[in-house]
């Protein structure tokens, strides 16, 4: 197992499951890989009451999965996982444009603006693409966190997780067929919030919103098919 950094006692729960949620979430532990408390609990420089701890936390976010006497394991990202939690974040998302458009400003609309130009930059590089990732998730945060719904944001970022899980363990390269795809959907959602018009920012995003689950049910496939997760 991957050696981890040693850390205090101090919220040596709350430590341990952080250090753990980065490291999946970092793909240092990979979907399907059996964690083992005892040897855990070594190498962070804890007894193993606060690692069990910290993987009844990640078991209740998902990230990792107790099955009883065979162990402990990094979920496995399957692609009807995928599939079931696209039609969740569509539900959530697209709720949370209505709430949104409700509460637009011109400052909001600013911001929706200059998050659509950053996606509008070349994706040619690792780092571009990285920083392509951060502000496709950013521009859909937006709509998450200017919605006023505290309950939907936490849902929202719970659901993340696993996607970001699924993008890491089944990463293509940039497709330019995706990236021009993706660059039309969100210049109409800029169009229909400039326009004020809910309706068809509700459709647009809910078309965007199962077409990028599609894309990536497809690799998450692909990367099981070839051993990748």
């Amino acid at each position: 197992m991957d050696t981890l950094p040693r850390i205090s006692h101090n919220r040596a729960s709350d430590s341990v499951a952080d250090t753990l949620r980065a490291s999946i979430l970092g793909s240092v532990f990979r979907p399907g890989q059996r964690l083992d408390v005892k040897l855990l609990s070594e190498q962070l420089g804890v007894s193993p009451t606060p690692v069990k701890d910290a993987i009844n936390r990640l078991a209740a976010e998902g990230l990792i999965e107790i099955r009883p006497r065979s162990g402990t394991f990094v979920t496995d990202i399957t692609p009807k996982m995928v599939e079931e939690i696209f039609e969740i974040r569509c539900a959530l998302e697209c709720l949370a444009a209505e709430l949104t458009m409700a509460r637009m400003t011109p400052a909001l609309l600013a911001r929706f603006s200059e998050s659509t130009r950053q996606l509008e930059l070349p994706v040619g590089s690792e780092e571009e693409r990285t920083e392509h990732e951060r502000a496709n998730i950013a521009l859909h945060m937006l709509f998450v966190e200017s919605s006023g719904n505290q309950r939907l944001v936490e849902m929202y970022r719970s659901l993340n997780a696993h996607l970001t899980i699924a993008r890491i363990h089944s990463r293509q390269r940039p497709d330019e067929h995706r990236l021009d795809a993706e660059l039309k959907e969100h210049r109409a959602l800029l169009a229909a919030v400039e326009a004020g018009d809910t309706k068809n920012l509700v459709k647009v995003l809910g078309d965007h919103i199962r077409r990028a689950g599609r894309n990536l049910v497809e690799d998450v496939a692909l990367a099981r098919t070839n051993g990748g997760t």
